[in-house]
């Protein structure tokens, strides 16, 4: 190969070179900063073929999609003073990807300074609020409030970013005040219960004591009821028979004296030893003295 071969070789490397520094593509999720020496020239928002200085100048790709941000659990403290671990995602945009590059630089930075953001804002926020605040039906606008707070500090440090959302997966107790918590909860159940059935002791000796008192009620009523009706058939019975001794005291005398035989002479096997003239075979004087 002659020298001049070798020169043009040498050319064509050198002007391809050149061509490819000098031309880069910005695709449709992206964003771009030409810098030169590290100082912004231009910035491209728009997707195609652009051009640049070769070798003096750089071009910085940024995200246009919104972007994800996974910060760790943290701990904060509710206005009761109750502790919570919270487990919360945020998601954000590069809305001016200048400042981007001059405040943060890349994205691994941006995800470091937005999780203290994150962090702070979500602890300003929740220590104003209690833990049935935290678990109501306002729990979305607790993330809204969140979210903003967390803007206005992205904002005030010129980051150049937009915070898209802010959401919390769980807010939880810490374990050992879940133990503490339980423990309480164990404790003040076992009080309830005991309380319950010293009430229901209670309950049962009132109710048996009152139905003592009803027991001696309805026997002495019954007893009263039971001796005043059987008073009333005494003087009934004795009215009768004053009556039928009045109309022939002869004839009562004989029925009294049959009951008695009857009833002393139930048994076959009685024997009567007395004397045939006594008064109780009054009505037998003649058939004995035959």
């Amino acid at each position: 190969m002659t020298a001049k071969q070798i020169f043009t070789l040498i050319l064509i490397v050198i002007g391809f070179s050149i061509i490819s520094d000098s031309i880069f593509v910005v695709n449709q999720q992206q964003q771009a900063v030409v810098l030169q020496f590290r100082n912004a020239v231009r910035i491209i928002h728009d997707p195609g073929l652009n051009f640049k200085i070769p070798f003096f100048q750089s071009v910085a790709f940024f995200d246009k999609r919104v972007l994800s941000l996974e910060p760790p659990e943290q701990e904060a403290i509710l206005a009761d003073q109750k502790r919570i671990v919270v487990d919360a995602f945020a998601r954000y945009r590069i809305a001016d990807p200048l400042k981007f590059f001059q405040r943060l630089n890349n994205e691994r930075n941006a995800n470091d300074q937005l999780s203290i953001l994150v962090n702070s804002s979500m602890r300003q926020i929740l220590g104003t609020l209690t833990m049935k605040d935290v678990l109501s039906e306002e729990r979305g606008k607790i993330m809204i409030a969140i979210r903003d707070e967390m803007n206005d500090k992205a904002k005030a440090a010129d980051y150049g970013i937009d915070i898209v959302d802010v959401r919390i997966r769980s807010a939880n107790l810490p374990d050992e005040t879940s133990q503490s918590i339980f423990a309480r909860m164990r404790s003040e159940r076992q009080r309830e219960a005991a309380e319950f059935r010293a009430k229901g002791q209670e309950q049962l000796q009132e109710i048996k004591a009152k139905a003592e008192r009803e027991k001696t009620v309805l026997l002495a009523e019954a007893q009263r009821k039971a001796e005043t009706a059987r008073g009333e058939g005494d003087q009934t019975a004795l009215h009768i028979v004053a009556v039928a001794t009045s109309k022939d005291p002869q004839f009562y005398t004989f029925y009294r004296s049959l009951q008695a035989y009857r009833e002393t002479l139930a048994n076959k096997d009685t024997s009567l030893i007395l004397s045939p003239d006594s008064d109780f075979f009054r009505h037998f004087g003649k058939i004995l003295v035959k």
